[in-house]
């Protein structure tokens, strides 16, 4: 049954689907217009290295934080720690951030609790930095360095290209601190590569989750960000419950659950962590349970990344692609999730 009155469009029709299949473009605009201040931002690091990294975020632009402390930790050696945001607005306890890098991501920079905890941060003596889609926002304008998304306006309930821009920022700002040239190669690529796995065939899943109830999404590492939007996704636009774990921590509990008629799907991120995540999926499948893998080596295609960290960004360019598609064949318009409105104001 369709959560809406109106017919549903076509695939191609939704705002999901056009701003999606826009990332590639958004990203390449950011990546030029953005350069130099992220260089200068890469500097300024390097000359006073903060001693740790906080992120402060909700909904996608959380998952897009996940993908900040795997890309940190792994490429700079920095502990980088999520915020809880109702620390700072809710019970307005203070935290010592003495030279700390605080990253906060947002689409709208709107968010009453975003707000106070990056004017706590900043008063703890943190560097407050702002990825942040609308350039004008509040956060905008208290933050030390903005770093804007430049995705434009969304118009889909369901973000999609703004994630991608929030993952492509942090992975330019990486870059550039570390001074990596096959990092900063890659963002060169980056946005062909995008263009390529926006055609990707994921039609299989489709046609596998059209009537679903549960499924868990698996990812580990760098790759656990795309897990997490990947469970979002199927929540607020197919009204199909999902469940995002680390390939590791679902061995712990929940995979009791994997068997005849429970799907799994799984992100095999192209490093140290692949092996482990396609073995699983090999035992949930031995199981009956139903599978689908995105991976070079997997049921999904996955297109070739441009170095190893780009990949989270790929696999969901493909995964928005379907999740469109499954909305509707679910009878959903993806554009307008029930209950559900494009800002969200938190306190």
């Amino acid at each position: 049954m369709s959560s809406t009155a109106a017919p549903l469009p076509a695939p191609e029709q939704t705002w999901m689907f056009r701003e999606a299949a826009e990332a590639g473009d958004a990203i390449a605009r950011q990546y030029t217009r953005n350069v130099e201040t992220v260089r200068a931002l890469g500097e300024a690091l390097r000359a006073a290295p903060p001693p740790f990294v906080v992120t402060c975020a909700r909904g996608s632009s959380d998952h897009a934080a996940t993908y900040a402390k795997y890309l940190f930790e792994t490429q700079l050696g920095l502990v980088t720690a999520s915020a809880s945001p109702s620390v700072g607005s809710v019970y307005a306890a203070r935290q010592s951030m003495r030279g700390a890098l605080y990253l906060v991501i947002s689409q709208s920079g709107k968010s009453p609790d975003l707000l106070r905890n990056a004017e706590a941060a900043r008063e703890g003596g943190a560097r407050v930095v702002a990825l942040v889609n609308v350039e004008d926002s509040p956060l905008a304008q208290l933050a030390e360095v903005v770093l804007p998304l430049r995705a434009r306006e969304e118009r889909s309930v369901a973000a999609t290209k703004s994630y991608l821009a929030s993952l492509a920022a942090i992975l330019q700002l990486a870059a550039y601190w570390k001074r990596d040239p096959a990092l900063i190669d890659a963002l060169e690529a980056l946005p062909d590569a995008l263009r390529a796995a926006w055609q990707a065939d994921w039609s299989p899943l489709v046609d596998g989750l059209a009537e679903a109830s549960n499924l868990f999404v698996l990812g580990r590492g760098l790759g656990l960000a795309a897990a997490q939007e990947a469970a979002l996704k199927f929540k607020e636009t197919c009204g199909l419950h999902a469940e995002a774990y680390s390939s590791a921590e679902v061995k712990h509990g929940p995979m009791a659950l994997v068997g005849p008629g429970f799907p799994v799907l799984a992100f095999a991120q192209p490093d140290e962590t692949e092996a482990g995540t396609l073995a699983l999926a090999e035992e949930f499948r031995a199981r009956g349970a139903p599978i689908w893998v995105a991976s070079a080596h997997g049921d999904l295609p996955l297109r070739a990344a441009p170095h190893p960290v780009a990949a989270p960004l790929l696999t969901i360019q493909s995964f928005y692609r379907a999740i469109n598609a499954l909305a509707l064949r679910r009878g959903r318009n993806p554009d307008v999730p029930p209950h559900l409105n494009k800002i969200t104001e938190t306190v």
